[in-house]
This record gives structure tokens, C-alpha cells and sequence, in this order.
């Protein structure tokens, strides 16, 4: 990545200590005055959203931007309004609210995940992460995520923007590189302060700043917090020249578009969906049968005699 910026950095910010540029305890600090100042009105950073609606907007929030979330979201939550609610109706229903959020085995995994807690944790969320972690399709990062947003317990959350945020800011690197869930948690956890409404403040903070401001793309460094203890800006904005991370193939002409095709077609039927009208949605013979096949072997699809539909 090029320079983001025109001006010229002062020799005495290229020349500042070790010291002042991980200095981490204040970078946080002033992180957390920013986010209060300047942080997103997003639905699930009300006080009284509970546990349920931060599941379900983290789940959501999974590689899907905010403003595609947060109108699905409000209409999951008054439709599905706890886990016993959803555990309720069909699978195939959490399929079709899912809509066009893509991923959709994620609504799969909230159907399933909804159901344990009814079943086993009398329709109330787990607050510790194993307990959230033995939840069906419930991995490390929602599980913490939960824990803390829901609950206020003191554990690292980290995302794409807050691996950015560390390997710029403390570390001076462009990109932050493949993940390493050992690695990023332990360079989150010395980001975080003993006190717990701190340590939540924080999480949320950092990740505001890489989602707006310290951006993979042309960050807004000038407007950044931080700037004067960033180690990337010291640095001179040195390229990332290391491992880069493995980028997703395009979404035009992949598997993923005709699965979701595919999908739209089961979505929109009351009925089952024979394979002759399957057949119109993708002239690719090969690609259209690899598709299905994924869907069904994902149990997002469901052959029955006359066509297909959702579980």
C-alpha cells in the first residue's frame, strides 16, 4: 500500500521511541475517548438489547456489511424474539428470512444453535465462552463477541478491523497477514484494561476504528486518533511486503452465485422446485449439479419426490 497521505511525517515522529509507540495501555485509552465521541448508533449497542439480539446481529454481521444487517435484524428479532421462538418454526424458515444476506448456512447454524438454548439453557444464552462454544455452528469469535458485548466479561474479540487496527498501530505493518487465533487474542489481551467496563469499551473501540477510519483501503490517517503513536505512521508507512491472506474468488460466475440462485428459486416457492425449472437458472449443466449438490449435502436443500425445497 502506497503512502495514504501527501504530508510529510516529521523526523521526530519517525525518530519516537519504542516506548511512546506501544504504549498500549494509552492507545486503548484514547481509542475508547474516540468510540465515545464518534461511535456508530447501531441497534445492538443499546443498553437492554440482551444476549439473543447480539447473537443473532453477530452471526449476521459475519462477512455482511451493517447497513444490509441492521433492517434484516429488526425484522428477525420482532418475528423470532427469543431462541425458543425460532427453535419453534422450521429450519427452512430461517432459510427464507435469511433472504439475500448470503451465507446461508449461517441461518442453519442460528436455527440450531437457538434450539440448544431452549432445550438445554432454559431459552437464555450461555455468558461463558465454552458454554457458548459447545453451541451448534458457534465459533471463537462469537463466542467471545457474545461474552463480552452481552455479558461484560473481560475477553479479547477480535475481527478483520481489529487485527488491522494492532498490526498497524503497534506494530508498524501495513496488513496484519493470515490469521492466528493464539497470536491476535494474546496482541488484543495486552490491549485490554483490568477493568471490565474498560475491557468491553475497548473491544467495541478498536474494532470502530478499523471499520471507519483505519480501513484496508485508503485509511483516513489524518483523522485517526491515534496517529501520533502509530507505529505504521512512524515508520513512513512501510509496504507490507509478508504473507498476505487468502482472498475469497470473486462472487460473478462462482459456485457461491449459483447456490445462491438456486437458492432464490427454493426461497420464492411454496411448492417444490422441479429440476426442469432448476435447470433454467444456470446454463452451466456441471456447475448448476456441483451447486445443488452443495446446497443439499449442507441441508440447505431437500430433495423430495416431486422437486426440491428447503428443510
Amino acid at each position: 500500500m502506497t503512502n495514504p497521505n501527501t504530508s510529510a511525517i516529521p523526523n521526530s515522529e519517525q525518530e519516537s521511541s519504542a516506548n511512546t509507540r506501544l504504549d498500549r495501555a494509552e492507545l486503548a485509552r484514547i481509542i475508547r475517548d474516540w468510540f465515545a465521541e464518534n461511535g456508530r448508533d447501531l441497534p445492538w449497542r443499546h443498553d437492554g438489547f440482551g444476549a439473543w439480539g447480539i447473537l443473532v446481529s453477530e452471526i449476521m454481521l459475519q462477512q455482511t456489511p451493517v447497513i444490509r444487517v441492521i433492517p434484516r435484524l429488526e425484522q428477525w428479532l420482532e418475528r423470532w424474539p427469543t431462541p425458543a421462538d425460532l427453535a419453534a418454526a422450521a429450519p427452512g424458515d430461517a432459510v427464507r428470512a435469511w433472504a439475500r444476506l448470503g451465507y446461508p448456512r449461517r441461518a442453519l447454524n442460528l436455527h440450531a444453535a437457538a434450539t440448544a438454548i431452549a432445550e438445554q439453557h432454559n431459552n437464555v444464552v450461555p455468558e461463558d465462552v465454552p458454554t457458548l462454544l459447545a453451541l451448534p455452528g458457534i465459533g471463537d469469535y462469537t463466542a467471545r463477541a457474545v461474552a463480552s458485548f452481552a455479558y461484560g466479561h473481560r475477553h479479547p474479540v477480535v475481527d478483520t478491523n481489529v487485527r488491522r487496527v494492532i498490526a498497524r498501530a503497534v506494530n508498524g505493518s501495513g496488513e496484519a497477514g493470515p490469521p492466528s487465533t493464539k497470536r491476535d487474542l494474546a496482541a488484543m489481551e495486552l490491549l485490554l484494561p483490568d477493568d471490565l467496563a474498560a475491557a468491553q469499551a475497548t473491544n467495541a473501540a478498536v474494532m470502530e476504528l478499523g471499520a471507519i477510519v483505519c480501513t484496508a483501503k485508503k485509511p483516513l490517517c489524518e483523522q485517526c486518533p491515534v496517529r501520533d503513536l502509530c507505529a505504521w505512521r512512524a515508520a513512513g508507512y512501510p509496504v507490507y511486503e509478508g504473507k498476505k491472506q487468502v482472498v475469497q474468488k470473486k462472487f460473478e460466475g462462482s459456485d457461491r452465485q449459483v447456490r445462491g440462485l438456486i437458492l432464490a428459486e427454493l426461497r420464492a416457492s411454496d411448492v417444490p422446485v422441479t429440476a426442469a425449472e432448476i435447470e433454467q437458472v444456470w446454463s452451466d449443466a456441471e456447475q448448476r449439479d456441483r451447486a445443488l449438490a452443495g446446497l443439499l449435502k449442507d441441508g440447505l436443500a431437500v430433495a423430495e419426490d416431486s422437486g426440491y425445497v428447503l428443510p
